[in-house]
């Protein structure tokens, strides 16, 4: 595979645009206005401000700790989060100011978190109770055979658009109070407090004194406790997984766009500026994509990968192994829209794996160079199931596994196969979500840090293996984008999605495939049978601790 076939994509309007679509006088207008963005990741902390016109103006990152206590198990603190986040929130305005920009021309600012990622704490002394369980966090693998045999467990998907895995924000709660005592004492004394990132920083965000507890509709999807259909918390789902609600305290469930039920932050540089928006960050990929209409779709390959597809005003419950969750919700007089959604556990996570474990480069942007040291492959394929297989498969008990090493592996071997993993994983989703659809997609948008090397690997290799193209924005930061369009729409930066046409258009990139179909076939073969071998790899004893 030599030589990524590669078109670079017209801008989507004529030269005449501004007179077209937007006047010269409200993009000024536009170009003076800007939005903050919280970008809450699985790995890093990031802060972006946009003008009006989508275009990021200041930003500032930060990676905070990963906690591996046992194997499997991933651990966040929930405090360095926070400072991350005030930290990044500091430095990027610092940049904005410097550049000559007022604070008071920030209209709002949009949040999009990590979603399944579950923080307890107590509600009259607002004390962490435990380390914040990741989503891709595996402890519960034993607790989800166990559920899988209670009464109820065939209904739960129908209800809540997931199935019973270690994924949901409802297993870690499970094995939080069976294995930490001090969660039982205080659920049973009635002051937990349970919530997903987003509750946890719009809490601290808004000052702990005012007790803000609130969630967006997408974040409450993905806890499994809320009913995709009337979007409430449903009491067979509580019951099923034994929660009192008088108990434990549940976030309040809101729109993703809204002037008020975010409130405001309580200090810092941008004290008193409102919180209108709040995202998943996979749903603030999707809105970021302008992914609106029913069969748009996009592919994020961050430290995980996610596939969404919007379905359009109604749920589709999914029969070939993919999740139905909440794409966003608007507000106003609009309706929730829904997607079908793919995930995989591992993506970018896997090339921290070389870089940390192995130290086969000694930052991750390097695996582009590492790749281009051999010219495919070698024969080997990888699969990256550090945390089971997610969709389309829900393979819990598989392990990471390499298959084909020979003396001829080399490193390079090995970082294009950990790349192609993603993309191999994105193949099966995409089938799958032909079937559940009855369309097959013309197009996949993508976006994220995998995303960025025009090499072999995403996004050629998507392109080549699911036959399509694939179009890539210049501008990538579309999760962080997302975020600011929600808080943007509460605010009337923007009013209609037609405005939103001129957002990040130009000099976008189309990888053609440019392989043969038989060629992909084999190629996926290989993989499905990889995956096939790598069943089983989890022995009893592995889930001895907090069973």
């Amino acid at each position: 595979m030599t030589g990524p076939t590669i078109t670079p994509k017209p801008d989507n309007v004529s030269g005449d645009r501004k007179d077209a679509r937007v006047s010269m006088q409200d993009e000024k207008k536009l170009e003076q206005w800007f939005v903050g963005a919280i970008d809450q990741g699985t790995t890093s902390t990031r802060f972006l401000i946009f003008d009006g016109m989508g275009s990021p103006i200041a930003s500032h990152q930060m990676e905070f700790k990963q906690m591996y206590p046992y194997s499997g198990w991933i651990e966040h603190d929930p405090v360095e989060i926070v400072e991350t986040v005030n930290t990044c929130i500091e430095e990027a305005t610092k940049d904005f100011t410097a550049k000559g920009h007022s604070v008071s021309d920030i209209k709002a600012v949009g949040l999009s978190t990590q979603r399944e990622t579950t923080v307890l704490w107590d509600k009259e002394t607002g004390e962490i109770l435990h380390n914040a369980i990741a989503w891709p966090d595996t402890r519960t693998q034993a607790i989800v055979r166990e559920l899988k045999q209670r009464q109820g467990a065939d209904k739960l998907q129908d209800i809540c658009g997931l199935p019973l895995s270690t994924y949901p924000s409802s297993l870690k709660l499970t094995w939080m109070f069976r294995n930490v005592p001090k969660v039982r004492e205080v659920y049973e004394a009635g002051r937990l407090v349970f919530g997903t990132i987003d509750t946890w920083l719009l809490y601290n965000l808004n000052g702990k004194e005012n007790n803000v507890h609130v969630t967006d509709v997408t974040n409450a999807s993905r806890t499994m406790f809320v009913n995709l259909h009337t979007l409430r918390y449903d009491q067979t789902v509580l019951d099923f997984f034994r929660v009192d609600p008088k108990k434990m305290k549940l976030p309040k469930i809101v729109p993703s766009s809204d002037a008020h039920a975010f409130g405001s932050i309580a200090s810092g540089p941008l004290e008193g500026v409102k919180i209108t928006g709040c995202l998943g960050d996979q749903s603030a990929a999707l809105v970021g994509q302008l992914g609106f209409t029913p069969g748009k779709a996009k592919n994020t390959y961050g430290t995980g990968c996610f596939l969404l597809y919007n379905v359009g005003e109604k749920p589709v419950m999914s029969t070939h192994g993919l999740l139905a969750t909440v794409a966003y919700h608007f507000g106003r007089e609009t309706k929730p829209v829904y997607a079908l959604e793919g995930s995989i556990a591992v993506a970018g996570s896997a090339i921290q794996f070389l870089r940390n474990n192995f130290q086969f480069i000694e930052a991750s942007h390097h695996i582009n160079d590492l790749a281009a040291t051999v010219e495919d492959n070698g024969g080997c394929v990888f699969v990256t199931a550090f945390s089971g297989l997610f969709a389309p498969y829900w393979i819990d008990d598989a392990k990471g596994t390499i298959f084909g090493i020979t003396q001829h592996t080399e490193k390079g071997h090995v970082a294009r196969a950990t790349m192609e993993a993603t993309c191999f994983q994105t193949k099966a989703i995409l089938d799958a979500m032909e079937k559940d659809s009855g369309h097959k997609l013309s197009e996949l948008k993508v976006d994220g840090g995998m995303s960025n090397s025009d090499l072999s690997q995403p996004p050629q290799t998507q392109a080549d293996l699911i036959g399509i193209p694939v179009d890539r924005p210049a501008m990538r930061e579309t999760t962080s984008l997302g975020a600011a369009i929600a808080a943007g729409f509460a605010v009337d930066v923007w009013r209609e999605f037609e405005e939103l046409k001129e957002i990040n258009s130009q000099d976008h990139t189309i990888f053609n495939p440019r392989i043969s179909k038989e060629a992909s076939r084999k190629m996926f073969g290989r993989w499905e049978r990889a995956v096939e071998m790598s069943r089983g790899w989890l022995e009893s004893e592995h889930s001895t601790q907090g069973n």
